[in-house]
């Protein structure tokens, strides 16, 4: 073998290393994001845990989550969520998730960017949803990765149209949305047969395979950065898609992921300000007296990576407390249901292997009168809850603290 040629063995090993390629053992794959985030939380200067709130907050949330039945079936009850289970969705939820960042304002609230869509005004992520859905009803194949390669089509001016705002305000980094979907158009058109479907055949069924596999092929997901030496992985974006895909399917089918317990919070700038309301985070007077006065934190700052870090800590923390008070969450959050089949081509061995097992497990649910008692509870399930608490809250008038500043494509 020449230096010049490719050795096929070494890049199937480095691919089975990191999880990726229907060749590895999902069991084995990790993100690292919960490793990552210890490792900082504990180096933290400026942000710091409080643990008897952090317990009281673990009761809390578990009896407001009981309370309001809070599982995957939440995600497609909103309204502009997609309720079909199909392809059509799977790419949607991708558009989506490419495109979920950065909606703050420094503007009033009726002066903020916002979409008009079935006779009202959304605005931060429902307004993404909204102006997709919008597009879609227009004609606009704005969830097809082959458009998005087509530069005389999808055109920033294009982009500007589908995102047009119900007031003078734009939406923020449109130039960086853009090349958003041009990097993911190139990328799944030359690598994955132009389906975004294929990544999740290539990851198996793992949601840690398919982090990873999004981190290494595609840089708007590669939510990365280096925090006292040490390279930090936070990957906002990319867990979050596979959140979504596994709440929208409810574990089944496309959604289902036999390790979604792998996948933690996300890491924004939502979740620390709940958590700081709770009194679980505690900030240093520099960094809390910044943030009151509304001060941009630039993206891979310290103080940035202490906040985002240390809620994914800080999560994992209240999952566990949950856990240890109440045994019964053990039971997994979600059912398994029937594997789909591949868009192309033949399926794997993997696939019609476990298309037979999940066949007759379907045919025994069916059978069944009972289904596992609890409700399960994942690190998911506690960031989906915060977040939508925490803008009840803000809707309200009632956040003690405003969320920090940081304009980057990661959250």
């Amino acid at each position: 073998m020449s230096d010049d040629e490719v050795d096929p063995e070494l890049i199937a090993l480095l691919r089975k290393t990191l999880g990726l390629g229907g060749s590895s053992d999902p069991r084995m794959a990790e993100t690292k994001v919960l490793e990552n985030a210890q490792f900082a939380f504990d180096n933290a200067i400026d942000v710091a845990l409080n643990p008897s709130k952090t317990k009281e907050a673990a009761e809390t949330i578990w009896r407001m989550m009981q309370k309001k039945a809070y599982s995957t079936q939440t995600w497609s009850e909103h309204e502009l969520h997609p309720k079909a289970k199909d392809e059509s969705t799977v790419d949607f939820i991708f558009t989506m998730d490419l495109l979920n960042f950065s909606f703050w304002s420094e503007l009033p609230s009726e002066k903020r960017f916002a979409i008009e869509y079935r006779g009202r005004t959304w605005t931060g992520y429902w307004s993404l949803v909204a102006a997709l859905q919008r597009a879609l009803d227009e004609d606009i194949p704005i969830t097809t990765p082959e458009f998005w390669t087509k530069e005389d089509e999808c055109t920033e001016e294009l982009l500007k149209h589908v995102f047009r705002s119900a007031t003078e305000e734009e939406i923020p980094l449109l130039k960086e949305r853009h090349q958003c979907l041009q990097e993911a158009g190139r990328v799944l058109c030359r690598e994955y047969e132009g389906s975004f479907l294929n990544c999740i055949y290539n990851s198996n069924y793992s949601a840690a395979s398919l982090v990873n596999l999004l981190a290494e092929s595609f840089s708007c997901f590669r939510d990365e950065t280096t925090f006292h030496g040490r390279r930090v992985r936070i990957y906002k974006r990319a867990q979050i898609l596979v959140a979504d895909l596994w709440a929208c399917f409810n574990g089944e089918g496309y959604g289902e992921f036999h390790d979604i317990d792998k996948i933690t919070m996300f890491a924004d700038y939502r979740i620390p300000q709940m958590l700081h309301q709770l009194g679980c985070l505690m900030y240093s007077p520099p960094l809390e007296s910044h943030i009151r006065q509304l001060k941009p934190i630039p993206s891979g700052s310290n103080w940035e990576i202490e906040l985002r870090a240390t809620s994914i800590w800080c999560v994992e923390l209240i999952r566990r407390e949950i856990e240890r008070r109440h045994p019964e969450t053990r039971v997994h959050p979600t059912v398994q249901g029937n594997k789909t089949t591949k868009r192309s081509g033949s399926a794997t061995p993997y696939e019609e292997e476990h298309q037979q097992k999940c066949s007759t497990q379907k045919r025994v649910k069916k059978e069944s009168v009972q289904e596992p008692s609890g409700m399960g509870v994942n690190a998911i399930l506690i960031d989906f809850f915060l977040y939508d608490t925490m803008k009840e809250l803000e809707k309200d008038g009632q956040e003690s603290i405003p969320h920090h500043r940081t304009r980057s494509i990661w959250y």
